[in-house]
């Protein structure tokens, strides 16, 4: 049988537009987003700059907001308050917590955030670590302090979320109890630690 040079040409043009269109559609699928991820952020707050950070992590990253609450809150003073802490951390304390968390299941990405106390992890968030299981979930810390770090805190979580993706934390300065400065995070302060979180979320890749 023989083609004619009209007929070749009808064949060429369709071989032509059958791989070009299987060519195009690895490109769609790629473009296919993924799932959302559900966040939560948890923190405790004394002197309310913790719950500032946790307030810019949320206006960066969304999700539930939530703050870490005790049956029996702390004294008012500050050094009951420290005299308690350092009694507790002793003993192994646990105190009993009067938030509650629906569903920890559903939430993918966790963030969690705390002042230093004794240089350690507050008791309050140990107790909330140890009662909600974090097994395959994004960890994140976050943490504010009298000018003296993290302590031990960040190992802390680590030590109890070993089932966690654990990210890098963050760390900030905020009140000093002990001289009577209780929220430093406001004004050109609040702006300047804003976009400190702005950056470290952007290096940790939770935002883009």
């Amino acid at each position: 049988m023989k083609f004619t040079r009209e007929f070749a040409f009808t064949i060429a043009i369709a071989v032509c537009f059958l791989g070009c269109s299987n060519a195009q559609q690895p490109e769609r699928d790629a473009r296919v987003s993924p799932p959302e991820r559900k966040v939560l952020i948890v923190y405790l707050s004394r002197t309310n700059n913790t719950q500032a950070v946790a307030e810019f992590i949320h206006d960066e990253v969304g999700g539930t907001i939530v703050p870490l609450e005790l049956e029996k809150p702390y004294p008012a003073d500050y050094r009951a308050t420290v005299d308690q802490v350092v009694r507790e951390n002793e003993n192994g304390f646990l105190p009993l917590l009067k938030t509650k968390i629906d569903r920890v299941e559903q939430y993918d990405v966790v963030f969690v955030g705390f002042p230093t106390w004794d240089m350690k992890l507050p008791p309050p968030m140990k107790s909330f670590l140890r009662q909600y299981s974090f097994k395959g979930k994004t960890v994140i810390p976050f943490n504010t302090n009298a000018g003296y770090g993290e302590g031990s805190s960040f190992t802390t979580v680590k030590e109890l979320c070993p089932d966690s993706t654990i990210l890098e934390g963050f760390v900030t300065t905020g009140g000093i109890g002990r001289d009577g400065v209780y929220l430093a995070i406001k004004d050109a302060r609040a702006r300047e630690v804003q976009n400190e979180v702005r950056v470290w979320l952007r290096r940790i890749k939770v935002v883009q």
